[in-house]
């Protein structure tokens, strides 16, 4: 009752008095907003802004796919599941008047690639119809292959990008954290193909964390994260009190908590999986299913020198730990690697972040 009365106050707030405290106002009616697209009020902000500069979007369905690259800027919406940011694009469709596909990192609806952005109380998805593609028969001819869509892709000269109160929703590589240091709270992450990856430093805490179902029955029914972070890279993909939940539809013992991602990379002798994405996912105080598998961890191909997916990478390679979860899903095996105490206290959020401090808008 009390987040319901917080939840109804924050509307009315935002909505009576959104002219006076944004900096700009987008409407998808046209009635209350200096603008009706998201695109066109990034357009007209900043190029460089030295302090943050605040878009208000009320509710709508903005059908946009958007590149955030000026620093400093922050999206708040009217409501999260009113204020939809969304696009259907996959990585074998291709982009419009061209030959050329979108590729996966090039399908996300929203793209940011600057420092210092902010996301609060909206919902950012890809809307390609995965589901109906997945339930084709393999051989089917009209079966899409290079079905990765993804919602939203923190990529290159990205840093502090921050999220409250969102929802991230898609199928397949949902959310891409490539790039510098990010932060997600309170907010809803879904999917269900290495739904979270990517080589950047990403801190979830007191999130949810829905795997979705297929459009066939399978053995595993998908991965929930795909890390790839660099050696060097003392954190990757890290979870701290987040509640790993599933649709009704999803198999028990059916997701691992993730796979290495070795992406292919270009060298100077010759394009192979890169040696050095030792892959870090760990989950810490997080709530787990039915739907996590015992083993906990699952194998991951990628290119080899010759050139074939025959290389094969181990999840006790990579960086893969827990501590102290709970729930029907976790579990202390072999495969299922713990912290000790001593190494879990380097897990806290300004070691994680490296001295950064989010700041949000809202309430």
């Amino acid at each position: 009752m009390r987040y319901l009365f917080a939840a109804a106050l924050f509307i009315f707030f935002h909505s009576s008095a959104a002219a006076q405290n944004y900096h700009a106002v987008v409407d998808a009616a046209g009635v209350h907003g200096s603008y009706t697209s998201v695109g066109a009020a990034l357009e007209a902000a900043p190029s460089a802004s030295k302090k943050p500069y605040l878009i208000f979007i009320r509710n709508g369905n903005y059908k946009e796919k958007l590149t955030v690259d000026k620093p400093n800027i922050t999206l708040i919406g009217e409501s999260r599941e009113g204020t939809i940011i969304t696009h259907d694009a996959y990585a074998a469709q291709k982009i419009p008047g061209s030959e050329e596909t979108w590729g996966t990192f090039r399908s996300a609806t929203l793209t940011v690639t600057a420092p210092d952005f902010r996301a609060e109380n909206l919902t950012i998805e890809n809307s390609f119809d995965f589901l109906a593609n997945d339930a084709l028969d393999a051989d089917a001819t009209n079966k899409i292959h290079g079905t990765q869509a993804v919602a939203l892709a923190i990529d290159k000269n990205s840093d502090r990008a921050a999220f409250r109160r969102v929802k991230i929703s898609g199928f397949q590589d949902t959310l891409y954290a490539n790039s510098g240091r990010s932060y997600f709270t309170e907010s809803r992450i879904e999917g269900n193909v290495d739904f979270i990856f990517g080589a950047g430093t990403a801190l979830f805490e007191n999130s949810d964390i829905i795997s979705r179902v297929r459009g066939r029955k399978m053995t595993t029914s998908g991965y929930i994260t795909a890390p790839s972070t660099n050696i060097h890279n003392a954190f990757g993909l890290i979870f701290i009190r987040c509640r790993l939940l599933k649709e009704q539809e999803v198999p028990d013992d059916s997701v691992p908590l993730g796979r290495p991602w070795h992406p292919t990379t270009t060298f100077p002798d010759g394009r192979y999986a890169d040696p050095e994405a030792i892959g870090s996912s760990v989950f810490i105080q997080t709530y787990m299913d039915s739907h996590i598998t015992a083993s906990g961890w699952a194998s991951m191909r990628g290119t080899a020198r010759d050139g074939t997916k025959s290389a094969l990478f181990a999840p006790e390679d990579a960086r893969f730990f827990e501590y102290q979860n709970y729930g029907p899903g976790a579990k202390i095996t072999s495969t299922r690697r713990q912290l000790s105490e001593r190494q879990a206290e380097k897990f806290v959020r300004k070691k994680i972040l490296n001295g950064w401090t989010p700041i949000f808008h809202t309430f």
